[in-house]
């Protein structure tokens, strides 16, 4: 039997540390909300984090607070629990998509290689977390950056692979690629 290494656990320190530097960390907004109570007003902060790997594994989380720091500590916990395996298509997404929550509309189009993240606010943060490098977005509606976060998370989430979506159209998987991975035709 092996036996267990004495000391005061640094190697799980060490990997705890590894495992951090794994995920990129932004925090997109700090906004100070107020709750009104009988005596006047009570503050806190409403702190909203996006965590992903660039390799298509993203969340997002919001975390309330008295203080900043514990409001960002919160919002970061819940982005680790909430990530999710998104579809992409090598640099860009598969397809055209519209997420909705609230009053915001994000719509997502694919881009041909080169093109670069056409975005701004919350969704180039919640695109360069999720490893997407070619996309045009429009971002509609509300310009609450909570919910357009939401809404771009919500959009990234009805994204389907190109051969689920063939399957669904009943066409071959070349006819749904991007025009730019679809080859020339008739041969020249």
């Amino acid at each position: 039997m092996a036996e267990k290494p004495k000391g005061k656990g640094k190697r799980t320190e060490y990997a705890g540390a590894d495992f951090e530097r794994e995920f990129e960390e932004k925090t997109i907004e700090i906004r100070r909300v107020a709750k009104v109570v009988k005596g006047g007003r009570r503050f806190a902060f409403r702190v909203t984090v996006i965590v992903g790997d660039r390799g298509g594994r993203v969340g997002a989380g919001v975390g309330k607070a008295t203080t900043v720091p514990e409001g960002i500590r919160k919002a970061t916990g819940r982005a680790r629990k909430n990530m999710r395996r998104m579809n992409v298509y090598f640099t860009t997404i598969p397809h055209v998509v519209v997420g909705k929550v609230g009053g915001a509309e994000v719509l997502l189009k694919p881009a041909s290689p080169g093109t670069g993240v056409i975005a701004g606010g919350g969704v180039r943060a919640v695109m360069q977390a999720v490893g997407i490098q070619d996309i045009l977005t429009k971002s509609m509606g509300s310009s609450n950056i909570h919910n357009v976060v939401m809404a771009t998370m919500d959009a990234l989430d009805q994204l389907t692979s190109i051969e689920e979506l063939a399957t669904k159209r009943g066409k071959d998987s070349k006819e749904v690629k991007p025009f730019w991975d679809r080859g020339k035709k008739n041969g020249s």
